[in-house]
Formats: C-alpha cells, sequence, structure tokens
C-alpha cells in the first residue's frame, strides 16, 4: 500500500485542488506505470497463440522490408 498524506487547497474559483509531497507523487506515480505494465502483459498473454520465429529470422525478414 502506498502511504501518502495529501494536502487540500482551494483555488480563486473554489476548486479544491491537492497537493502531495513530490517523493509520494513519484511513488504513486510509479505504482500507476507498474499497474499499466501489469495490464499490458495479461493483455498480451491473451494475444499469444504460442507462434514463434527465431530472432536470426526476424532480423533477416526486416532488413528485407527496409532494404
Amino acid at each position: 500500500m502506498i502511504d501518502i498524506h495529501p494536502q487540500y487547497i482551494v483555488d480563486p474559483t473554489g476548486k479544491k485542488l491537492v497537493v502531495l509531497p513530490q517523493n509520494e507523487f513519484e511513488n504513486l506515480m510509479k505504482a500507476l506505470d507498474d499497474q499499466e505494465d501489469v495490464r499490458l502483459y495479461d493483455e498480451a498473454k491473451k494475444e499469444d497463440d504460442g507462434t514463434r520465429i527465431l530472432l536470426a529470422d526476424y532480423l533477416e525478414n526486416r532488413l528485407r522490408k527496409n532494404a
């Protein structure tokens, strides 16, 4: 769990804003990034059909396409 200590301020229009210490903000952003990585991994696993190619074959095909 991420330990955060938000502070609230109100701007001139009455909108409530949240202020976090920089290290807490960075920890929160890292946790969100990690969660996105997990989501992308899970999505890729669903689409994986088990087909694999050798790196050498991939590079050869790529060179041919770019020639």
